[in-house]
């Protein structure tokens, strides 16, 4: 395992940080839709032995939040971790989404650290940054809490986690003395939120960065696009999409790590291997325009910038918005155009298709890549629902 230095802090951290957003689920479930499902459960057994497989194998960056798995992937987290707290670096969150006090600052963190099982957590990062979760939470005293929590030792290093346009985010960068950022970062988002631009900014300020959404969600992995598959197979070393992904990442020496959402255990295996050879700087030039080819490929493939993060959801009137952006998105592939329909009516009950929408715009005020999530709606439903019409 490689290991970078995390900023201004003395931690040295695996290029590959474990992610405990997308753990498995009891019944094979690993849609990120779950994470928000207080009715399923984490398939405890299999999540420790892939984090047992991990940390054997040298990852020690592990990061959760408050909301994952409706409050689950911190206690697992913290159970499976137990016998290597000394070894690893645990992440959590403050959940900005459940502030609405200032009293809920101190009363989330202990319920944190009771559920990790732990007296301190390694990295506190303050979940999902924008403009108005910023200026909110500085009104009720965040600022002054965390130099409380970090004083007396219960968070160690300060940071946060972003989802807004660079112009915030430099203004974050300088309204604290962060020791690190968390950012959507891969060759797909390369010039969206935070982007190049904010990746060079917040390293040039000595902030550790965090990488998440490495390879979007999994969508620069599977489905993948005929043009795609082509530039990929052109190349001269032959790399699975997701290792072309992560290569990516890691070839930028300003990134200290990235997260992935590992749901399986053949993931946690690729994902160390491919970890084996992620040092800075190690991509040919001819490498790097292939990677924008494939970009420029998926762009054409994509319909609505949608990761899967679920955090539009839970949706008022029922509407399982990831679920049907997925299938949506899939209908522009070309090895899935005719089972897309086929799978919106039969895999998403009408209560839950698009075509329940309300137009009441709650998500659209959540989603961090800014979709107008309404009019994204009407088109997927439109052709979803006449494809697999005429289909039968």
């Amino acid at each position: 395992m490689l290991y970078r230095k995390l900023g201004k802090t003395e931690l040295s951290v695996s290029i590959l940080g474990f992610g405990a957003m997308r753990l498995p689920f009891a019944g094979g479930s690993t849609s990120a839709l779950d994470a928000f499902n207080p009715n399923k459960k984490i398939d405890e057994e299999e999540t420790t032995k892939m984090i047992e497989f991990a940390v054997s194998r040298g990852v020690n960056y592990f990061d959760t939040a408050y909301v994952y798995h409706a409050g689950q992937s911190e206690v697992v987290l913290g159970k499976a971790l137990k016998p290597f707290r000394d070894k690893v670096f645990i992440a959590t969150k403050l959940p900005t989404m459940v502030v609405k006090e200032a009293s809920d600052f101190e009363r989330t963190l202990e319920e944190q650290l009771k559920r990790l099982d732990t007296g301190f957590v390694d990295v506190y990062l303050v979940h999902a940054l924008n403009r108005p979760v910023w200026h909110k939470m500085k009104e009720l005293g965040m600022l002054r809490f965390l130099d409380r929590v970090q004083a007396d030792g219960r968070a160690r290093h300060i940071g946060f986690s972003f989802h807004d346009d660079v112009r915030i985010f430099k203004e974050i960068v300088d309204g604290y003395d962060w020791k690190l950022c968390q950012i959507q970062y891969n060759y797909y988002d390369e010039d969206t939120q935070a982007g190049k631009e904010g990746l060079l900014y917040a390293a040039s300020k000595g902030l550790g960065v965090v990488v998440m959404e490495p390879i979007r969600g999994g969508r620069l992995a599977d489905p993948i696009p005929d043009e795609a598959r082509a530039i990929w197979n052109s190349a001269g070393i032959k790399r699975t999409p997701a290792e072309w992904a992560l290569r990516w990442v890691w070839n930028q020496a300003e990134v200290s790590t990235a997260l992935s959402g590992m749901s399986t255990m053949n993931q946690v295996i690729e994902n160390i291997r491919i970890a084996d050879e992620g040092k800075p700087n190690t991509l040919t030039p001819n490498e790097l325009s292939l990677i924008q080819q494939a970009r420029q490929a998926y762009r054409k493939m994509l319909k609505v910038d949608c990761t899967g993060c679920a955090y539009c959801m839970p949706c008022e009137t029922g509407v399982n918005i990831p679920a049907v952006f997925s299938l949506y998105n899939d209908l522009y592939a070309s090895n899935a155009k005719e089972i897309a329909p086929v799978l919106y009516s039969i895999t998403i009950p009408p209560g839950e298709q698009a075509s329940a929408c309300t137009e009441c715009l709650k998500c659209e005020e959540k989603c961090p890549q800014h979709i107008e999530i309404r009019d994204e709606l009407k088109k997927a439903h439109e052709l979803l629902y006449r494809e697999g019409l005429l289909q039968h």
